[in-house]
């Protein structure tokens, strides 16, 4: 889930920059946090990745659960913190991932919030006005680690928050 924001890629005919220019243009209207949101979303199962992003021209919070052996895309209304919609995961690349974000969550000790809380204080101590963007966890040889993207000051960057 991070990954739109983690690093470069191509993406299509809108640039990386433009993308997060809207991105950081649209957070400054959302009222709850991703740590919010992950709490919010643990009625629909266990948060396993969660992202602020512009979907159709509006700012969206969607969090990946996992429940039962399942996946679920929850949608959190960034300005209530209630949940908008609940979509199962069932194929392709967001299957995938979802596979490899539970995979890592069974191993980890840390909640998602917490991490992100954690990176959003370490970051805080630099900057006044630091939001999490994005936390998406990976296996790091057997180590559950997630990846967090903090915005400061119209300005992203990436850490990563050891889970274990």
């Amino acid at each position: 889930m991070a990954a739109s924001l983690a690093g470069p890629r191509l993406v299509g005919a809108v640039g990386l920059d433009q993308q997060q220019a809207e991105l950081a243009n649209a957070l400054s209207s959302a009222k709850v946090s991703l740590q919010q949101g992950f709490v919010a979303s643990e009625r629909e199962g266990q948060p396993i990745s969660g992202k602020f992003e512009v979907e159709d021209g509006k700012l969206q919070l969607s969090v990946y659960t996992a429940k039962d052996g399942k996946f679920f895309e929850v949608i959190v209304d960034h300005m209530t913190g209630n949940i908008a919609k609940v979509d199962p995961i069932t194929e392709g690349e967001d299957l995938t991932n979802a596979k490899s974000q539970k995979a890592a969550m069974d191993r980890a000790k840390v909640k998602l919030a917490d991490a992100a809380t954690k990176a959003k204080g370490k970051a805080k101590g630099e900057a006044t006005d630091v939001l999490v963007v994005s936390a998406a966890p990976e296996l790091k040889g057997d180590r559950p680690e997630a990846t967090i993207v903090l915005l400061s000051a119209k300005k992203f960057s990436s850490v990563s928050e050891r889970l274990d």
